[in-house]
């Protein structure tokens, strides 16, 4: 109950008094008119949320960073009394996700529908809701709310940078030996034949099987001898730096919502070394994946996590699922890592090796690795630009020894230009980049 609604009370209680004591026709009229204003505005408020239907529609439960998440909100009225006000609360967690909304004079049986847009800055899992509905009479005596408490879930990718050129080749890569491990999409290894079951493709059908004995026969595959990529990504905490960093709410326009339909987005990593670190990571893993490789992942942060190489669409998406959550609080730094994890690559695997890290044992980690076969890129931030103090020349120095191919990027700079320019600085560039 409001100030107003607690005075009208006490109005209505002494005019009652006033009307029993004085017996005048007036004194009661005036209780009456007191007392059915206050139960007639009750009332009001009370049905004013009653008897309505709130839905949210959205295209997907995953988004990515530079792109516009997309919502729709339709509130229906159910009843054949009018709503004269209703205010909608939304307490989702997605910055500048503007949900909520006051409506005004809906009619009875009548529905409202409105599409929220919001552009996507920053990577991570997001809850959608709860919800909170709030009315009152006219007279604004009474304020009744109603708390809506399911709730869903929004993943956020973070950024793919469209790498258009990498060294060295796929064709440098080495190859190993072939894997008897079936696959579930076509390679140019045929390992046996088995009956047709729902769901195989026609182009799987072994048809001279097929036709000697009289029923479907489909071919199984097996990986090709190609090696694998392994991505270590550093999240040591020591490693870690970043510049003072605020999302600014967009400013939606229509040439913005053109960019979005056209899915090319001009966006602004985060000054941090864990941003630019995922973002170079998704980007290289979606670059070897979209080439046929086998590429994996290995991080440590709060535990240690293992993604089993793979390939396709399918190892895309667990990447990405993964990397929109991990931050740069791990323990053990790269060194301790690259020794741990190592022991368990074959000859002739690849290392993608991401850090800030300004320690040169991780790079004496990677000769001891090369030693046994193994082959290591290395894919610097350089700390210094994002505010840690450090020296790189000694890491530089030893990366320079063992001949790793090391690509250099530093806060502001252009990822796919960096990634393009291996064993040297490209120049720092603060404008926008295109992503896809």
């Amino acid at each position: 109950m409001s100030t107003r609604s607690f005075f009208l009370l006490g109005a209505v209680i002494l005019a009652w008094i006033f009307a029993f004591n004085s017996g005048r026709e007036l004194a009661f009229n005036i209780a009456y008119l007191l007392s059915a204003i206050f139960l007639l505005s009750y009332l009001w408020a009370w049905t004013s949320i009653r008897f309505v239907q709130i839905n949210r529609y959205t295209r997907a439960r995953r988004s990515q960073v530079g792109e516009f998440f997309e919502e729709t909100l339709e509130v229906r009225n159910r009843s054949r009394l009018p709503k004269l006000w209703l205010e909608l609360r939304d307490y989702s967690t997605i910055p500048f996700h503007d949900v909520s909304q006051v409506i005004s004079g809906l009619q009875g049986r009548a529905t409202q529908r409105w599409q929220v847009r919001t552009l996507c800055q920053q990577r991570g899992y997001y809850r959608l809701g709860p919800l909170s509905l709030h009315s009152g009479d006219p007279l604004g005596l009474f304020s009744v709310s109603q708390e809506l408490s399911y709730t869903s879930s929004l993943v956020i990718y973070p950024a793919v940078v469209e790498l258009t050129a990498f060294r060295p080749p796929i064709a440098d890569l080495a190859g190993g030996e072939a894997l008897s491990r079936r696959a579930q999409y076509l390679t140019t290894n045929v390992s046996g034949i088995r009956e047709y079951a729902p769901g195989d493709s026609f182009n799987r059908i072994h048809w001279l099987s097929t036709a000697r004995t009289g029923r479907l026969i489909t071919k199984e595959f097996e990986l090709d001898p190609s090696a694998d990529i392994w991505i270590f990504l550093d999240l040591f905490r020591g490693a870690y730096s970043a510049l003072p960093w605020r999302p600014e709410r967009p400013e939606v326009s229509i040439f913005s919502l053109a960019y979005a339909r056209k899915r090319e987005r001009t966006i602004l990593i985060p000054p941090s070394t864990t941003e630019y670190a995922v973002t170079a990571a998704a980007s290289l893993a979606r670059y070897f994946l979209l080439r046929n490789r086998s590429v994996g992942m290995i991080w440590q942060a709060e535990s240690r996590y293992l993604l089993q190489t793979d390939r396709g669409e399918r190892q895309i998406r667990k990447i990405l699922e993964a990397l929109a959550v991990v931050e740069s609080v791990g323990e053990m730094p790269l060194a301790q890592v690259l020794a741990t994890e190592g022991v368990r690559l074959n000859r002739n695997t690849t290392i993608l090796a991401i850090t800030a890290d300004p320690s040169p044992t991780w790079a004496r980690s990677l000769r001891e690795m090369r030693r046994r076969g193994v082959n290591s890129i290395a894919v610097l931030l350089d700390g210094t630009s994002f505010g840690l103090r450090a020296s790189y020349e000694e890491l530089h120095h030893e990366l320079r020894l063992i001949n790793v191919p090391t690509y250099h990027i530093r806060q502001g700079d252009a990822i796919d230009q960096a990634l393009s320019h291996s064993g040297q600085v490209v120049e720092r560039s603060s404008r926008p980049y295109r992503v896809r």
